[in-house]
């Protein structure tokens, strides 16, 4: 009856805004609802996070099995959204001399964890990729596939906060971003509202290099918003 009502719920909110989004599904993370904004948490069993549901990547982009299982996990407040990722690794691929302060360009060409996120259902070739590596390096751009070589992406700020640390001895890596709602175009966040998303993770050395994807892009990259999975805005536990 719960799910049921969500899903009425969605249907009509973009209903309103002339928009259709998919119901939440098995291509769908759900991100609970949380009374007020919290610090950058990276223990995946805190109260913050341990009634979150994850999903997983399990695969590269073409749906090919992986040999790891990223763990991610979503919660939102009325200002941000929280995204946290576990990710279990053999070997990490790290860029020398990380700047965590300053943005790193190029940042997928080492160990990262990424998020595309769009809110505009009818343009989905617009969309936002925030990026942060097991050194709490980042990355954020707006792209427009529509403007190849767009220079201009990353002028974009979208102002999200970002926190990693590596677990040597789980051999276990952790991050966490804490991006704006209004960097996301959405300055009214409500229970029942999607977001359109793509979950990924680059993992490995060059001779061993893993390009994974939560939902299979069926490409080799990441920028098929075709193929992205849905960010279900749900109301918080009683």
């Amino acid at each position: 009856m719960r799910l049921y009502s969500l899903l009425l719920l969605t249907a009509f909110t973009f209903a309103a805004q002339a928009q259709t989004a998919p119901a939440p599904d098995s291509a769908s993370i759900v991100a609970l609802e949380a009374k007020k904004d919290v610090d950058l948490n990276l223990d995946p069993h805190s109260s913050f996070w341990k009634s979150a549901q994850p999903v997983f990547i399990t695969a590269d982009t073409m749906g090919r099995s992986a040999p790891y299982r990223t763990e991610v996990r979503a919660r939102w407040t009325k200002e941000n959204l929280y995204l946290l990722y576990v990710a279990p690794y053999d070997n990490l691929n790290l860029k020398p001399d990380p700047d965590p302060v300053n943005e790193t360009n190029r940042l997928w060409n080492w160990d990262v964890v990424e998020a595309f996120i769009g809110s505009d259902y009818k343009n989905i070739r617009q969309y936002k990729e925030l990026e942060v590596s097991p050194q709490a390096e980042w990355v954020d751009l707006n792209i427009d596939l529509d403007k190849k070589g767009n220079r201009d992406a990353i002028k974009w700020n979208s102002g999200y906060k970002v926190a990693a640390r590596i677990d040597q001895d789980k051999k276990v890596w952790y991050a966490e971003m804490k991006i704006p709602f209004s960097s996301l175009k959405n300055d009214s966040p409500a229970p029942g509202q999607t977001l359109r998303i793509g979950l990924f993770r680059c993992a490995g050395t060059t001779d061993n290099r893993l390009i994974l994807s939560w939902q299979p892009t069926m490409s080799a990259t990441f920028h098929s918003p075709e193929h992205f999975g849905s960010l279900v805005l749900a109301p918080g536990k009683k």
